[in-house]
Parts: C-alpha cells; sequence; structure tokens
C-alpha cells in the first residue's frame, strides 16, 4: 500500500470530499510534487495491472478548449510529455492528504468534436518507453559487470535520469556470472536479469523504477466488508484452472556449460487447492535464463515465480468506495454474508471522478508451502 495517514484510512471509509489533479510534466521528474501544468479532469481512471509488463496506464478526458496540440513543442503532444495524476481526500480543516498515482507517458490525443470538444489522452507508465526501446543492435556485457550497472546501461539509453532503486545492494552489486549478448529486445533482456534473481520489477508511483523481491501473502492491509463503514458495492467471483501452474523449472543455459544447473520448486502444501501430489495435477512453468549461473539463483527464481501465483484459481472481482493509496500485491479482507477471505490483488482500477467506484479483481491467498522436487 502506499504511504497514507491512519487519518485518511478511516476518513475514506465514511462520507469525504474527493480531489483530483493531472499536471502535464516534461519528462524527467521524480517524487510526488512534480512541476508543470495542471489540466482539468472531465473523466478518467489509472488502471494497475500486476502482471503485465506495463504496470500502470491513465485514461483521461480534459477540456479541449484551446489544448488540441498543434506543434511538437504543445504540452499534450505525444513526443515524451507525461501526465501525473493524484487522488487526494481534502479535510474539513482545509487540508489535503495526496496519493500519487504516478507518470504517465503521452500515447494518444483523441477529439470527436473540433475544435473545442473533449480531449481523450492514453497514456502509459515508463516502462512502456523500455519496451518500446528495441536495441538496435546487439550490445555484450562482459561476465564481471554488476546485474545492477547491466541493468542501468540499458535503461539509461532510454532514460538518462531514470533512478533506480534494488531492495538488496548484494545482488545489485553481483556480478552477472557470463557473458551477455542482448540482442534487440531490450525489455526482455532486462525482465530476464531481474527474474533470474528471484525479483520483480515496476515504475513505481515516485516515478523510480524498483527492483524487488516479490511479496509474501502477508497480514491485510485493507478490509472490503459491507455494512457499517464498509466499502464493498458489488462482489463476483470464478474458479478457473486456466492459466495456472503449481511447479516453476527454471534453468540457467549458456554458451560455456555443457550441463546447465536446475531448480525446481513446488507446491506441496497438501491442503493447498494447487498440491503438486493432488488431484489438480502437475503442471509446470519453464524458465531459462542465461543470467542463471548457480543452482541458489535458480531456486530463487523458481521460488519466486511460483510465490506469485499462490493461491489461484480461486478469484474474485469487486467494486468499492475507492481507496487510492492500494496496489497489485497488496492483501486485502474480503468480507461479505457468511464469508470472510484473505485476498491479494492482481488488478485494480482506481477512478478520477467522484462517481466512479474502485474495481479490482484478486486471487485468494491459500496456506501453501514451497519446496524442491
Amino acid at each position: 500500500m502506499r504511504p497514507v495517514s491512519d487519518a485518511f484510512l478511516r476518513t475514506v471509509r465514511g462520507s469525504h470530499r474527493a480531489v483530483f489533479e493531472a499536471v502535464v510534466v516534461a519528462p524527467g521528474q521524480t517524487g510526488v510534487q512534480p512541476t508543470g501544468t495542471v489540466i482539468p479532469i472531465l473523466d478518467g481512471d489509472v488502471d494497475l495491472n500486476g502482471s503485465a509488463p506495463i504496470r500502470s496506464t491513465l485514461e483521461l478526458t480534459t477540456d479541449g478548449h484551446s489544448a488540441w496540440p498543434t506543434r511538437a513543442a504543445d504540452i499534450l503532444a505525444p513526443y515524451g510529455n507525461e501526465v501525473f495524476v493524484r487522488r487526494g481526500i481534502r479535510y474539513g480543516n482545509g487540508t489535503t492528504e495526496w496519493v500519487s498515482l504516478g507518470y504517465h507517458r503521452i500515447y494518444t490525443v483523441e477529439q470527436d468534436q473540433v475544435p473545442d470538444g473533449p480531449i481523450r489522452i492514453s497514456a502509459q507508465d515508463r516502462m512502456s518507453g523500455i519496451v518500446d526501446g528495441r536495441l538496435p543492435g546487439a550490445q555484450a556485457f562482459p561476465a564481471a559487470m554488476s546485474r545492477g550497472a547491466m541493468l542501468a546501461a540499458l535503461v539509461t539509453e532510454i532514460y538518462p535520469w531514470a533512478t533506480i532503486e534494488w531492495d538488496e545492494p548484494a545482488v545489485r552489486d553481483a556480478a552477472i556470472g557470463r557473458q551477455i549478448i542482448a540482442e534487440d529486445d531490450r525489455y526482455k533482456v532486462c525482465d530476464e536479469l531481474v527474474t533470474a534473481v528471484g525479483k520483480t520489477w515496476w515504475w513505481d508511483h515516485r516515478g523510480v523504477l524498483v527492483v524487488r523481491t516479490p511479496p509474501s501473502p502477508s497480514q491485510p492491509v485493507w478490509a472490503v466488508n459491507h455494512g457499517a463503514g464498509g466499502v464493498l458495492v458489488t462482489l463476483s467471483r470464478r474458479l478457473t484452472r486456466e492459466g495456472v501452474y503449481n511447479a516453476v523449472i527454471a534453468t540457467g543455459e549458456g554458451a560455456d556449460t555443457a550441463k546447465p544447473v536446475r531448480a525446481v520448486a513446488v507446491d506441496v502444501g497438501n491442503l493447498s487447492p494447487t498440491y503438486w501430489g493432488g488431484p489438480f495435477g502437475k503442471v509446470p512453468r519453464f524458465f531459462s535464463s542465461p543470467f542463471i549461473t548457480t543452482y541458489t539463483q535458480a531456486w530463487e527464481a523458481a521460488k519466486n515465480m511460483l510465490l506469485e501465483e499462490i493461491g489461484l484459481p480461486y478469484a474474485v472481482d469487486f467494486t468499492a468506495v475507492p481507496n487510492p493509496a492500494l496496489e497489485p500485491g497488496d492483501t486485502v479482507l474480503v468480507k461479505y454474508p457468511g464469508r470472510s477471505e484473505t485476498h491479494v490483488i492482481d488488478r485494480l482500477t482506481v477512478p478520477l471522478t467522484v462517481e466512479g467506484a474502485l474495481t479490482a479483481s484478486t486471487r485468494e491467498q491459500a496456506t501453501v508451502l514451497i519446496g524442491g522436487a
């Protein structure tokens, strides 16, 4: 959950005044108070998807009067400018507590009614620049180069001003272990580098590229409930085995190895619905990367990839009174008549109007043990 005060969490459950802001900013700023040009918000939302390469996307409608870009330097031209958005609460004493919803690169502007009709802006977070920025030619990275230095080299070719934060300096500073040839897909190489050491990465609400160990199931940070002080509006649920696996087999292959290292992580909890030895069956996922050079690295990659799937295949979708501090990966307590379940948020949409409700998709947090096979 993004940092907010206890007062914010109490107030969002009752009657309150929600406020919104969109600021068009030049690329390169970080933090939650950038400088730029404020534009009105007529409608819109921010969609956050924890399993997608581009984690955060923005759809925003603004006033079209005199705002349509006619020159490359105009603020809504899709040539590098970003839209920073935030949602907050204005308290009775006149103060405002804001929650940043991040920086989004402008991709498309549309206007159905020329010349002064509303303008729709579609924008994506900064990972879109890494996805778009394919390598023009192969690049070689020596075995002695650190993981942090390699990631920084690939990212700063697109964003020279980028701030990158690793949660474990020792992992960041360790050598990649073998020569790596990056061919054309910049994002794929970066993603393999991170995944191979059991990490995940995204551009956060501050505009910082963070590299983190996937969060373990934890105590709920928020209750989604009916009744007094409740925030739940609607709820639906589903069970599916499509796309669900209960083991990860990670291998490290390179031209310098006769026998690649290999590790297997499986769901060994016999009370888990996806227990490796149970009626669900044995459904492995395979991951191979030249960045894996030791068994420990293979195990960490396999274990953490499997950890991100804990709890499937039971999931719920709900709409609720918006709490903009929630993020994918947060654990929430979902309470409805006759049931109380702990779920992990996979995807959510935060509205940028007072009329909109927060929508979310989750997976149930099951008690699962991960072991080797």
